[in-house]
């Protein structure tokens, strides 16, 4: 496939009271304030031209949840509620940087949890209001693929794995508002999968990253499991976490002090295989040479070794740094830059309440 030059779409957004116009292109320096607060982290960062990070501020809920073993979504958007005028305060102080020098506001638009969101939409909404400056409503699986903008020259088109707690894609990137979606989980996701193994082997949460920290001491050969048929890109991981049920009742029953290391390993290689394949045959078989991996699980160390040893076999690959790979404000305002179809209305339900 021969990669034409690539130039981000220009954006004219009107701000909400004066009703004036503010250029966003690859012509004029932007500075972006983008909230996130899709699930359980409140966070606030200034992002400038889309690929410089001025300020990430994240405010993390994981030992608030942890005695829950999981998100609450009402205890989040108390915390939410409680968390997000600090940390935009710290984006700012950290950036250095004053309001009249902001472009526009972004905030997470969905999906999440509706309490959750409506704190950061309703928080960024009310700033679009207040300093006069034009909102743009963010997909928040659009701004985990943006993630590999920040810091790098990568441009379209890439082929993207897009892995997180509720959502498994690969996604063919054309331009930066032209994708298409190639295969998707039909039932449990990656990340979802992680957790549910975790809670079976009696990790706390959060699951997936014990677990990736466990199999790192087991034999990722120990158990073999089968692998579900799917359309070509799609996925389903929900046999292989039942698959892992059984394995653990029997193990369990022969000796209660079983190898979890090696339960951990071998679920990890299975699905991590799983996940680097298939995205290679898309890369493949639409003649794409650049692939880019993006979302929570993008911090699992076992599928990020695989994508980078794509390079090996001529590839161009782009992984966020870790920061960038769980929910962060700096790939919201990433992604307010760049992408072209996103949300610009503030609406009056700026002071609907959680």
């Amino acid at each position: 496939m021969e990669e034409k030059e690539e130039h981000m779409p220009k954006k004219v957004l009107k701000t909400p009271l004066s009703n004036k116009e503010t250029e966003i292109s690859e012509r004029t320096d932007t500075n972006i304030l983008a909230i996130e607060s899709s699930c359980d982290e409140t966070a606030c960062a200034i992002v400038k031209n889309g690929r410089e990070v001025l300020s990430n501020v994240v405010a993390s809920q994981i030992k608030t949840h942890m005695q829950f073993g999981g998100v609450v979504p009402e205890v989040a958007a108390r915390e939410h509620l409680e968390a997000v005028n600090e940390v935009i305060a710290k984006a700012f102080e950290e950036a250095k940087v004053e309001p009249e020098d902001i472009s526009a506001i972004a905030a997470t638009v969905g999906p999440g949890l509706v309490g959750s969101l409506l704190v950061g939409m309703n928080a960024a909404k009310t700033l679009s209001l207040v300093f006069d400056k034009p909102f743009i409503g963010i997909n928040h699986l659009n701004a985990h693929v943006c993630a590999n903008y920040i810091d790098t020259d990568l441009k379209p088109p890439f082929v993207a794995l897009l892995v997180s707690g509720g959502h498994t894609q690969i996604i063919k990137v054309s331009g930066y508002s032209d994708s298409e979606i190639l295969g998707e989980t039909i039932d449990d996701a990656a990340g979802e999968a992680f957790d549910k193994v975790a809670r079976l082997l009696g990790l706390p949460y959060p699951g997936g990253p014990n677990l990736d920290k466990m199999a790192d001491g087991g034999n990722p050969q120990a158990y073999k499991f089968t692998k579900a048929k799917t359309d070509e890109f799609d996925f389903s991981f929900s046999g292989l976490k039942t698959a892992v049920l059984q394995l653990v009742k029997k193990l369990s029953k022969e000796d209660a002090n079983y190898n979890k290391a090696d339960v951990a390993a071998s679920f990890r290689e299975h699905i991590t295989e799983i996940l680097a394949e298939k995205t290679l045959k898309a890369a493949k078989k639409y003649g794409i040479k650049q692939i880019v991996l993006a979302g929570g699980v993008a911090a699992n160390s076992e599928i990020r070794r695989k994508i980078k040893a794509f390079q090996d076999k001529g590839y161009k690959v782009y992984i966020p740094a870790m920061k960038y790979c769980t929910d962060n404000a700096a790939m919201i305002g990433s992604c307010a830059y760049f992408q072209e179809n996103v949300i610009t209305d503030v609406g009056v339900e700026v002071f609907s309440r959680a």
